[in-house]
């Protein structure tokens, strides 16, 4: 298996070669890839370990008792592909905090979103419900 170094903007990826590039459509094996990744645990976070946004949300999950399972994209062999289909899943972009759209935040399987999603859950109060319904929490 070959691996090449992919950047996008300050961000390097170890990618593996591949011909078939079809950027325009979602690789469906890349979507059952990130719904398996994100039913792993209760909480799942995709994330580059460089990211300052990234490094936040996870002290938060951390910081409230809950142990998710984090991803980080730029150490993962196929990061580029995932990180691609999640930027779709979000609708394009990221938002004024990140513009590489990460982190990404499952919650019971479900999309919860990027940071701005996550941090405006957390302050109006539907985190904590969300994170007991999913067991990441017995409080």
């Amino acid at each position: 298996m070959q691996y090449k170094t992919e950047t996008r903007g300050s961000l390097s990826y170890n990618t593996k070669v591949n011909n078939n590039n079809n950027m325009g459509v979602f690789p469906s094996e890349t979507l059952v890839k990130i719904e398996s990744m994100a039913s792993e645990s209760a909480v799942v976070i995709f994330s580059v370990s460089t990211c300052c946004m990234c490094h936040a949300v996870k002290r938060l999950f951390r910081g409230m008792g809950v142990s998710p399972a984090v991803h980080e994209l730029d150490l993962h062999p196929n990061g580029v592909e995932i990180h691609r289909t999640l930027l779709r899943l979000l609708g394009g972009g990221g938002g004024a905090s990140s513009p590489v759209g990460l982190p990404v935040v499952f919650i019971g399987g479900k999309m919860v979103g990027a940071m701005e999603r996550v941090m405006a859950s957390h302050i109006n109060g539907s985190l904590v419900p969300l994170l007991k319904d999913a067991g990441a929490l017995w409080l």
